[in-house]
């Protein structure tokens, strides 16, 4: 066994696996995977292994084309030939004209991937697979790609290929420890001596956390019982003459594939489990838990229904088995929070179908820092310090439950709410908040009319509508206040804090004492990888000078792992985060000066305080830190509060705004408002596919700089010129928002896609920002969106349709 080596992979399934092989496509052949037991001895062997396009958003409908494809020409090579049963076809069926809606969105977004969905009506389900009834059948999405692929195969070839470019593979070794060093190097400990490498993958299936414990961290995923039958042969399935569609059922939560000449029939019943929770046996081999056919009585009566033959034919054999989930259902796949050259794949809960993309991509960030895709919605950190086992268990239950059931916009679940809070929750809620999730945090994202109301989930403007529209007709006119918790907030110190942060921006980062700037980050190919703005804090009695560092909820690990990774051991800069301590009140409106001046003694003029300045201060009673910034795009203060003091502010401002009707606002308006500004969200419209010029953002720019993180790659990307534009679309319809995925259309080819979309009430505009092929990104050309199946037309427009010169924020 070798002692020393490029990467090891823990794990003999299809991550690991698929990991080892693609890192030999990325040119690393100086790696080696280990293996506690045999290849494909964990959840791999039992997986019904289904191999679907559908993805819920065009990563993940990218990672499986590619798993597609390699599966395709793994079993079409002559030397080593493997089972795959390729493009039998797939229906996802349907009992609502809201579903119908998702699925025409999903067939939108594929399409910009150059995956072609189809969405057919009941009778098309039933000639396509006729052994379904259309009782209470609405329709289906279809997937001509869809098929089923032999497990153990699969990775044997990976693992086959994988030995032929060089790699190795130790199987019955076990890892005992993992040890990193001061370099940041591993040496991981296994029964058959160690192995030293520069990186370490946690691909361990179910048995993922004993190998996160040996590196100090825990990682939110948990496994659930998963059981599926083989019937006897169905004659109707032996005389068809052609293999019968793969089927997936949110009626009845159930899917089913052809096996030889029967049926694989899986379930997803209301009364599942958990399962390892308290450890699992280290003899746990190649093992399956005991059937249960009782736990799924009401799922397979809702099957018999939608499939008759099911009744007439008898269960060869029962598998129970566990499949992992974490706390959103989608994979980890990617570094690992707050540690160096330590990466996971794992939580594949459709592993196999998936597994051989998910390789493809974390292979790429191993070796070249970034895969060609924008990889957070993989992200491991993505979740903090809420992924907790409790939690994890909760909404891996909750998604087991609606396995086939998409999120509707706008929708959150219930299971393990409320998520983290502040001292303002209970008194928002009574206020009539109704509640989003951001990070874990509870953040108000509307007000109910009244204690009875109930969001109608669509595709289209719903009954929320006329909600946001007067919150945010009540900001531009007089002054209104939202929270806005955990928000990324980190303070750096010392005296290297500043050339820092000049190195990291790609534009100017401000050093004037009191002052405010906004900026961007960039990985090593020149493309964005962060937004952050940074306040420059005088000293005073809370603290010597210090800046803070502000940036999307959601980045609170993703950036301290990035600033970290790129602090010299020279420089005198620390980091703390404030994330948890304190929460922002924004207050907003051509009012909201009033009701600021009148809580505090400082002078909030906008000669003594003008835009983008910062200052420390009393609201009341309670200790804040205020901004002159404005999201939302009027005249507006960030002030920045320690939860401990959150209600006392709180209040003070409620009581100073009672004369000037001041009003609460949420989240759905801010994003309304933003919209109509130009302003772009973090992973909706800044991604690590675009270099901040093709992304609009060149304002922010300084290729004069001696350096910054990323620079040598963006002035050879500038020079080549842009492969896309993002622009602002109007949108000739008022029937439903433009949703991030859509297809931009031109004469019926895709020539771009919608990041954002929703309606601008100030400037009375249905909005969109979208990447478009360079040529077609002038202001006047006319294009289509393909919105829920109806091509829409659309107009580019210049950003910012509303108070374009910034002059209310200014005020």
């Amino acid at each position: 066994m070798k002692t020393q080596t490029r990467c090891v992979v823990i794990g003999g399934g299809i991550a690991g696996c698929s990991t080892l092989y693609h890192l030999t496509q990325e040119g690393w052949t100086d790696v080696v995977l280990v293996e506690r037991n045999e290849l494909t001895s964990g959840t791999t062997w039992h997986s019904a292994a289904q191999v679907t396009n559908f993805g819920m958003n065009q990563t993940m409908v990218g990672l499986k084309t590619h798993s597609i494809k390699l599966y395709k020409e793994l079993a079409d090579d002559p030397e080593y030939p493997i089972n795959y049963h390729h493009g039998d076809g797939g229906i996802r069926l349907a009992n609502t004209e809201a579903q119908m809606e998702g699925y025409r969105h999903f067939a939108s977004m594929a399409r910009g991937m150059d995956v072609h969905f189809e969405v057919i009506d009941a009778e098309e389900c039933a000639r396509r697979h006729p052994l379904i009834s259309t009782d209470n059948l609405v329709g289906g999405l279809w997937d001509p790609l869809d098929g089923d692929i032999d497990p153990a195969q699969l990775c044997q070839a990976l693992a086959r290929r994988a030995r032929k470019a060089g790699a190795e593979v130790y199987r019955n070794t076990p890892v005992t420890g993992l040890t990193q060093h001061a370099d940041d190097t591993w040496t991981v400990h296994t029964d058959k001596g160690d192995i030293d490498c520069k990186v370490v993958v946690n691909a361990c299936g179910y048995r993922v956390n004993e190998v996160g414990a040996m590196m100090g961290v825990h990682h939110p995923v948990m496994s659930m019982e998963h059981q599926y039958f083989l019937t006897e042969e169905i004659p109707a399935i032996k005389e068809a003459g052609h293999r019968m569609p793969l089927l997936r059922c949110p009626i009845s939560d159930y899917y089913c594939r052809q096996e030889k000449n029967g049926l694989l029939v899986g379930f997803y019943e209301q009364d599942c489990k958990t399962w390892g929770m308290d450890g699992i046996d280290p003899n746990f081999v190649n093992a399956l838990c005991p059937d249960d056919l009782d736990r799924v009585t009401d799922v397979l009566e809702g099957a018999f229904a939608r499939m008759p033959a099911l009744m007439e034919t008898g269960i060869h054999t029962v598998v129970n088995g566990p499949i992992t989930y974490t706390i959103d259902g989608a994979p980890l796949v990617g570094p690992i929070p707050g540690k160096r050259n330590a990466f996971c794949i794992i939580g594949l809960r459709a592993g196999l179908g998936e597994g051989g993309g998910h390789g493809w991509l974390l292979a790429q960030q191993i070796v070249q820092g970034e895969a060609c895709y924008d990889t957070w919605p993989l992200d491991p950190r993505r979740f903090t310090t809420h992924g907790n086992v409790e939690l994890c268990a909760l909404k891996a239950i909750e998604d087991y439950q609606n396995e086939f059931r998409f999120h509707f916009p706008h929708e959150h679940r219930p299971a393990g709410r409320p998520g983290k809070t502040t001292p303002l929750t209970p008194v928002l809620e009574a206020a009539g908040a109704e509640f989003t999730l951001v990070n874990g945090w509870e953040r108000a994202e509307f007000f109910k009319p009244t204690p009875d109301f109930h969001e109608d989930y669509s595709f289209k403007f719903n009954n929320v509508f006329d909600i946001v529209k007067a919150e945010v007709s009540a900001v531009q006119s007089g002054v209104g206040l939202a929270e806005v918790n955990g928000f990324n907030r980190f303070e750096l110190t010392g005296s290297g804090v500043h050339d820092f942060l000049d190195r990291m921006f790609c534009g100017s980062a401000p050093r004037k004492s009191g002052r405010i700037g906004l900026g961007y980050l960039l990985n090593q190919h020149g493309m964005l990888k962060s937004e952050a703005t940074v306040a420059n804090l005088p000293a005073s009695d809370r603290g010597p000078d210090r800046v803070w560092y502000g940036s999307a909820a959601a980045a609170e690990w993703h950036d301290m792992d990035w600033l970290k990774m790129h602090l010299r051991p020279d420089e005198d800069v620390q980091i703390r985060s404030l994330t948890n301590d304190q929460t922002i009140l924004v207050l907003a409106g051509p009012k909201a000066r009033e009701v600021l001046q009148s809580v505090s003694r400082a002078d909030w003029s906008a000669a003594a305080f003008p835009w983008l300045s910062a200052r420390e201060c009393f609201i009341g009673i309670a200790p804040a830190t205020v901004f002159s910034v404005s999201f939302s795009g009027e005249l507006a203060y960030e002030i920045h509060v320690p939860n401990a003091h959150l209600y006392s502010a709180y209040l003070a401002l409620r009581k100073a705004g009672e004369s000037h009707d001041l009003t609460h606002f949420g989240a759905r308006a801010v994003e309304s408002m933003r919209m109509e500004k130009g302003f772009l969200h973090w992973k909706a419209d800044i991604l690590t596919e675009f270099d901040p010029f093709e992304t609009g953002l060149a304002r922010f720019v300084r290729l004069d700089k001696p350096d910054f993180v990323g620079k040598a790659a963006l002035t050879k990307r500038h020079a080549a010129g842009p492969t896309k534009r993002l622009v602002t679309l109007e949108v000739q319809g008022n029937v439903a928002p433009a949703h991030g995925g859509a297809s931009v259309m031109l004469e019926g080819q895709v020539v771009g896609t919608v990041t954002s979309g929703d309606y601008g009430h100030r400037a009375g505009k249905n909005l969109a920002y979208a990447f478009l092929d360079p040529g077609l990104a002038s202001n006047g050309t006319a294009l289509e969106i393909d919105i829920i199946g109806t091509m829409t037309p659309a107009l580019v427009i210049p950003p910012s349709p509303y108070d374009p010169d910034m002059s209310l924020p200014r005020s």
